[in-house]
Formats: structure tokens, sequence, C-alpha cells
């Protein structure tokens, strides 16, 4: 099996599950959105897009530009980063492998962004994600655990709005935000292309957290479930937000969920928005 069939299998999971009812599927959908690259029109709101949550894995989008605007990552496929023990590896085998910053993506794996964010800084990060307007900017972390570097966009204290989400992603997906060429080029190459229907190509960052309980514990019933990023067809190019939270829990993650019925679902949503 290749890597990209691989890479897309979790997907194709979860759309089996979904088109034949294998697997129950408890999520309501907080927010629809979708803006026009070309000039930033709102085509659909649907639901709360303007309070601000944690981003999780979405926030690997804007990390990629930071990183590579920095140095500290150098092209699509340097630099590699070995595994060690101790790092997180709830994502199973496909995470315990040198990974570089096609594979980061790809996968979504959590160490290589804890291990871009601790070169970076924290100073260094929360004045680029100001600069380039995603969400609070705040790399604090958990109050009193002095872990922003590792965990502030799981949960933490990094939020995003949905609004935030696309106005951030416009400004890449039309090479707009004020980095340079190479770092566009680059961060461009590794966010992941799916099909979309109807001859769309949608290029996007899933993204799954749990809320925390009263007593610190995560609620694995209440996960959020994010899936973000542009679609394009013909010239045309469409931003897009799509924000869940489950009502039980679920076997399959939020993100994946998320993706696989936004994608299932967009032909209609794309045809109904005119212009």
């Amino acid at each position: 099996m290749s890597a990209d069939v691989r890479a897309r299998r979790p997907l194709l999971l979860a759309v089996l599950a979904l088109l034949t009812g294998a697997a129950p599927v408890s999520a309501r959908t907080l927010c629809t959105l979708v803006a026009d690259a070309a000039d930033g029109a709102i085509l659909r709101e649907e639901g709360d897009c303007r309070t601000r949550v944690t981003p999780a894995s979405t926030f690997k989008v804007p990390l990629a530009v930071i990183g590579f605007e920095a140095g500290v990552l150098a092209d699509a496929h340097a630099p590699v980063h070995s595994f060690k023990p101790g790092y997180p590896d709830w994502g199973g085998a496909a995470w315990r492998v040198p990974t570089d910053p096609m594979r980061w993506m790809t996968y979504s794996v959590v160490w290589y962004s804890q291990v871009i964010a601790h070169q970076l800084g924290r100073g260094t990060l929360e004045a680029e994600t100001g600069r380039l307007g995603f969400g609070n900017a705040d790399f604090s972390g958990d109050p009193g655990q002095d872990n922003g570097l590792d965990r502030a966009w799981i949960m933490s204290s990094l939020k995003v709005s949905p609004v935030e989400q696309i106005v951030f992603l416009r400004k890449l997906a039309t090479r707009t935000l004020p980095v340079s060429a190479h770092t566009l080029d680059e961060t461009l190459k590794i966010v992941t292309v799916s099909p979309a229907g109807d001859g769309w190509s949608a290029h996007g960052k899933t993204g799954t957290a749990f809320p925390r309980k009263a007593n610190g514990s995560f609620d694995e019933a209440r996960a959020y479930g994010w899936y973000v990023g542009w679609a394009t067809k013909a010239g045309r190019t469409l931003v897009f937000a799509r924000l869940n939270q489950d009502d039980t829990k679920e076997a399959v993650s939020g993100g994946l969920r998320a993706r696989a019925e936004f994608l299932e679902q967009w032909p209609a949503l794309a045809a109904s928005l005119g212009r």
C-alpha cells in the first residue's frame, strides 16, 4: 500500500461509516462558513462562527508558515526529525517514524509540532500569530503549567474563531500573507488536497480536541472537529471552515468525520452559493 493511500485511508473509512451507517455519528454542526477568496465576501454563514475555540491541529497550517518564514523548516521534506520515547504517540505507528514537514501535515503528527514550537519559542509564536491574525495569539498554555509550547493549541490558551480561520486561509490561498514567496510555496505544497466532487479540489486541515471537564480531565464525548481550508475549481477559489462538536464518544476522530461530512456535502453547498 502506497504512502498516499495509507494517508487517505482514515478519510475513506470515515466516509464509508457515514454512508453505510456502520458507526453512529452524533455530532452537531456549530459553524459552516464559506467565503469567496477573490474579495473575502462571506457567501454562507450558518451557526456560531464568531466564538473562539481551540484550533487543535488546524494550527499546523499557521505553524508551518511561521516555521518556514523563520527558517526552522527548510522545505516540504526538510528537516527530518526522529521519534523519541516520551513523545506523544496516540497517532499510532505513523507517528513513531522519522517525520518531515509533508509527513507531519499528512499524518497530523503532534510531536513534530512541539519540536517546531520549542525551536521558535513563545515570543516568536505570539508575535507571528498576532501579525498573521490567527486568533488570540496566546501561548501561555494551561494556567501554572508552563506548557504552552507543547499544547497551547490543544484545548488550552490559543483560541481562534471560524471567521479568523478563513481570514488567515484566504490570504494563504491567494498568496497575500505578509511572508516570503518561499514560505508560501512550501506551505502550499504540504497542505493536504482531497477530491471534493463535481470537479472541485479541497486543500485543507482537520483538527480534533476534547474540552475539559470541571475536574480538569478531558471530555471524550464532546470532541470538537474542525475542517478548514479552501476549494478550487476552474479558476475559482472558495475558503471554508466547518466546526462540529460531538454529543457522544466516537471511534473516528472528530476532525476526520468533519472532513468526510463536509466533502460529501460540498458539491451541493458550492452549487447553492451562486456568484
